[in-house]
């Protein structure tokens, strides 16, 4: 065996997110956080995960030669929750990962680059068993469902660990852990009976080592390179790919001539999000490597199959990466926080967590007892019920109640307990706890999960569990004085979140009122169906009644409402709702309100509507986040309408007197620049959102804002519309590739986009480019004006293909 058959690298990547959907919808509401994204899944995707599955290597002239895969070459995991809102939301981006798995296992002899994970991101060695067992059993279902293969390796979330985890990884047949160096207690040779005391500094991180277990099992740890790791995270190693590579290349130990194997492990997102273009370095690196003939890229399983360990080593038991007092992060106020708000505390980490064991055990309880009377074996129902999660319809559910029901249960009741278990793990995802605040944005989401258990346990028992609940937050203390503890965040930011049937009810109720054809709406993870059904029109304002069946998709439950919506104009809404209100009643009022509305008596309309209803109402404020901005925006878009209306018939009556002022040296005033600015950013908005790019009309903007010394208003909103419409007009070229004119038209774009200031996200254009480009280079029928054209193409976007 040659020196360059021992020397191994391999790059590992925790691509991971916390899950942010609403804990009822089942959906991300907008982040404003986010902007111009909707929400940070879509955001970070946009800038980590999406180009990790299509990176650029570059040459030395900073140009594009090569467009690759990296998940296809290094170790990674994504997180399941992750990857559900991915399917959904990037099935491209998620295709190309489950490819990249197939890649690898070309590549790296028959064994895949992904590892699971578990399920939810929760601390195991502060989780119960059964949480424990949960988690794992769900992260390798998913797993398997989505790779189409058994996992060889886990993630553990943190990488925190204790013998008891390892021994539940063991159990279910998880071959090896990557864990940090720092967590490695001793090591020694496999035979020997010294152990040799280790820490961070002094493991050897090159050899692979088995841990052998009190059950008598054992499972493989891999503790990274620490000091490589932190420069890729934070010291600026992604700032050059070939420094990156020779960094790993250099790390091995020349006086040791047995197998080494050098690795590092970081969040996956250091590769684009935390650092900009740090999949590029990462792409370079992967590429230096390969042609550098004295090492070999590997995955921990296929060099564990080619060297199984002959090593040992002891764990620091209750230890993890991300905190230097073991895994006291996730339950005290131990010190480890993200910075920047100094005199801060994190007192309340103690009371958080024991309120949600409290409210987990006690609803456990409740599981076991009603669980007992409707399933027949409740824990073992809960595990299997992630392939209810996995994939929520018809088929899976029927065949979870066929397996796991007692005859005469109620689906409704059924899923009840088992969404009341799933939030309960929800609720300990490790974010909670990892940053500043306890109000903080990650800590709400964990609070939202417990408040759904708290109803799903209210309507399974009839019991309050909210108040014993809010009394244990209230030992929680919250760093900025508004709040004053978690009980009172509790009530101000995740009460106001709570949805039940008769909410989806108001929602369908006044959205109707907008909806094409509203009798029947999916609003997420509930549907409707209406019975009855009526919608009159009277110049701006509008009558909708009805009675419609909501049901939930989640849980089965179902109720049917009455209800009555009168919208006066603008923003003005005011809606009843009823649940129990007779077909013979309910007609008796339609009547009663049609006629009143169609003779234009909005007064009668209103008091008709309190006498069956009664007082309470409610108003466009109770639709739900989302679908309250988009009917917000739809009635400010008329309203915008009608002002730029008037803005341009300005721009167009005045242009000749402000010529004339400025021609004058007369100071124009800040009036007619705010409309000009106004007009002229509207119309470049216009450019970037029809069907076709008007360049004459580009031009004409540009010439009018350098002339008047105007500015964009949302340069970040009109580079991203910029960016989508370079790749549509891209995508057209794919489609005519002998149109030259076409070419031509869009190489003119970019000079103008330097004239606006605007740096479009070219990503997708790139890929697409590259994409024709190899076709088109075999093609020995193009025209050579076209080649001269598409190559200018390149150039504008910053590709060159060889």
């Amino acid at each position: 065996m040659t020196s360059s058959d021992k020397k191994f690298v391999c790059i590992h990547g925790h691509f991971y997110q916390p899950p942010r959907e609403n804990a009822w919808l089942e959906v991300i509401e907008v982040q404003d956080s986010a902007y111009p994204y909707h929400d940070w899944n879509e955001r970070i995707t946009a800038e980590c995960y999406e180009p990790n599955a299509t990176s650029r290597i570059l040459d030395e002239h900073k140009v594009i030669r090569d467009i690759i895969n990296n998940y296809s070459k290094i170790s990674f995991n994504f997180g399941p929750t992750l990857l559900s809102w991915m399917e959904v939301y990037a099935n491209e981006t998620y295709q190309a990962i489950i490819d990249a798995d197939k890649e690898s296992i070309a590549r790296f002899g028959g064994h895949g680059s992904a590892i699971a994970q578990v399920f939810n991101h929760m601390i195991l060695p502060l989780a119960n068993a059964r949480d424990k067992d949960s988690q794992i059993v769900w992260g390798i279902r998913d797993f398997e469902m989505r790779f189409g293969r058994k996992p060889e390796g886990m993630w553990l979330a943190e990488t925190a660990a204790d013998t008891e985890t390892l021994e539940a990884l063991a159990a279910n047949d998880i071959k090896f852990t990557i864990l940090a160096p720092r967590q490695a207690k001793a090591t020694r040779k496999i035979g020997d009976e010294k152990w040799n005391e280790v820490n961070d500094r002094t493991v050897n991180t090159k050899h692979a080592y088995r841990c052998n277990l009190p059950s008598g099992k054992f499972i493989d740890l891999f503790f990274y390179d620490g000091d490589i790791s932190q420069s890729i995270a934070f010291n600026g190693l992604l700032n050059d790919g070939k420094r990156f590579a020779e960094s790993l290349s250099n790390a091995f130990d020349n006086n040791d001539s047995s197998v080494q194997l050098v690795h590092v492990a970081t969040d996956g997102e250091t590769y684009g999000h935390h650092h900009k273009h740090g999949d590029m370095a990462l792409a370079f690196c992967l590429d230096y490597i390969e042609k550098d003939h004295q090492v070999t890229l590997t995955n921990y399983a296929q060099f564990l199959s080619m060297f199984p360990p002959v090593h040992e080593a002891q764990i620091v038991e209750n230890s993890s990466w991300s905190c230097v007092h073991g895994v006291e992060r996730w339950r005290n106020d131990c010190g480890c926080n993200t910075g920047g708000h100094g005199g801060w505390n994190q007192r309340w980490r103690k009371p958080l967590r024991e309120a949600l064991d409290w409210l987990r055990d006690t609803t456990a309880q409740v599981f076991e007892e009603e669980g007992k009377k409707i399933l027949k074996d409740p824990w073992v129902a809960r595990n299997d019920y992630v392939n209810v999660v996995m994939k929520r319809n018809e088929t899976t559910t029927k065949n979870f109640l066929r397996s796991h029901a007692l005859e005469g249960a109620t689906a409704s009741k059924v899923f009840r307990l088992m969404e009341m278990e799933r939030h309960a793990m929800l609720m300990y995802t490790s974010c909670g706890w990892f940053f500043d605040e306890v109000s903080g944005i990650e800590t709400t989401q964990v609070l939202q999960y417990a408040c759904r258990v708290i109803q799903l346990a209210h309507q399974s028992t009839n019991l309050d569990y909210e108040t014993e609940f809010l009394k244990r937050l209230e030992h929680a203390p919250s760093n900025i004085t508004m709040y004053g503890n978690a009980a009172q965040i509790f009530e101000r930011l995740v009460i106001p979140s709570l949805i039940n049937l008769k909410r989806v009810g108001m929602h369908f109720a006044v959205s109707s009122i907008f909806e094409e054809e509203p009798e029947s709406l999916t609003i997420f993870n509930y549907t409707t169906t209406s019975e009855s059904f009526v919608k009159k029109v009277a110049g701006d304002q509008k009558l909708v009644l009805g009675i419609t069946n909501v049901k939930s998709l989640v849980t089965r439950s179902e109720k049917k409402f009455a209800f009555a919506v009168i919208y006066l104009g603008k923003h003005n809404i005011i809606g009843n709702i009823s649940l129990d209100m007779e077909p013979d009643k309910f007609a008796g009022m339609q009547f009663r309100m049609l006629k009143a509305f169609e003779e234009g008596r909005l007064g009668d309309v209103i008091g008709v509507m309190q006498m069956y209803f009664g007082p309470e109402k409610y108003t466009i404020w109770q639709l739900f986040s989302d679908e309250k901005r988009k009917i917000l925006e739809l009635i400010s878009q008329e309203s915008m309408s009608e002002l730029e209306n008037s803005l341009r018939k300005s721009y167009n009556s005045d242009y000749q007197l402000i010529t004339a002022l400025a021609n004058n040296g007369i100071p124009i005033p800040n009036t007619y620049k705010t409309t000009f600015e106004y007009i002229l950013n509207a119309d470049l908005i216009n450019c970037f959102t029809s069907d076709k790019i008007s360049i004459k009309e580009m031009e004409r903007i540009a010439s009018e804002m350098a002339r008047w010394n105007l500015k964009i208003e949302d340069p970040r909103k009109l580079s991203r519309l910029a960016g989508d419409s370079i790749w549509k007009e891209l995508k057209r070229i794919g489609s005519e590739r002998e149109n030259v004119k076409r070419v031509q038209r869009l190489n003119r774009i970019f000079p103008l986009l330097d004239k606006f200031g605007l740096d479009p996200n070219l990503h997708k254009s790139q890929n697409l480019y590259f994409e024709i480009s190899k076709e088109e280079l075999k093609n020995p029928k193009v025209l050579p004006e076209w080649m001269e054209q598409f190559t200018l193409l390149g150039d504008n976007l910053g590709v060159k293909v060889s």
